[in-house]
């Protein structure tokens, strides 16, 4: 049987080393080699934190729904492991994302929020509707309907996403800029090479929080297997209710 970390736990100390090299690099880049932006001046430096955080929260909802469909073709439960842990963390990107627009708006615009800017509102949206994604599994008891109707939410929800995305491109901006585009980026070169390595970093950064909470869980089963090996059938604890899915351990 394939150990844990063969499973989940594989390169995840390189992983961790590479995250911390690239996060480490982009901050330089970001504070001290991009330029001051003329009208924002330094608050503008959250840039480079809120926006790979957004871009990695929508890539992490994209790839729960991918996961998703494998689960639904399969039955596999790594699957849906795969797939709970990347909404999970996307949820918590989402809610960085969301904190850092905040603050940058309010140093930028002078406002916390604004309710008829298109980009602010759907991604807002966004994280409402993943925001039931918990409440739904932990409302299913049965580990197999659980697994199947949070794999129809994260498909459902997953083509929602870019779906959203792609209407409030077309969509007249009203305050937030636009940073990718159909045309490209519209960065100078010095704040494109610290954008692109935080966007690197960040990516690493969930990858790497992905990876060891999946071989967590992945421990964790094979210690209550463990358990139930050796204390025989009569003694096997009841399981309790819980969202995080139930991984079969062989």
């Amino acid at each position: 049987m394939p150990t844990t970390k063969s499973l989940y736990g594989r390169r995840l100390p390189g992983y961790a080393i590479a995250t911390a090299i690239v996060l480490t690099a982009s901050i330089g880049l970001a504070f001290f080699y991009a330029p001051i932006e003329a009208d924002q001046g330094f608050s503008q430096k959250i840039f480079y934190i809120h926006v790979p955080l957004a871009i990695v929260t929508l890539g992490g909802f994209i790839f729960g729904g991918i996961f998703g469909i494998q689960y639904l073709r399969s039955g596999d439960t790594r699957h849906d492991l795969r797939s709970y842990t990347a909404i999970h963390q996307g949820l918590i990107f989402c809610i960085g994302a969301l904190i850092t627009g905040s603050i940058w708006g309010k140093a930028a615009w002078g406002q916390w929020w604004v309710w008829d800017e298109p980009t602010l509102v759907s991604f807002l949206i966004v994280f409402l509707l993943y925001c039931t994604y918990q409440p739904l599994r932990f409302s299913i008891e049965d580990p197999e309907r659980q697994a199947r109707y949070a794999a129809v939410f994260a498909v459902v929800a997953g083509a929602f996403v870019p779906i959203n995305f792609i209407a409030v491109r077309l969509a007249s901006p009203l305050i937030h800029p636009r940073v990718l585009s159909s045309s490209g980026d519209s960065l100078p070169g010095d704040m494109r090479i610290a954008f692109y390595s935080a966007l690197v970093g960040v990516t690493l950064l969930f990858i790497t929080i992905c990876k060891y909470e999946m071989s967590s869980k992945h421990s964790r089963a094979q210690l209550a297997a463990l358990r139930r090996s050796l204390g025989g059938e009569g003694n096997e604890p009841t399981p309790t209710r819980s969202a995080a899915p139930r991984i079969a351990i062989k």
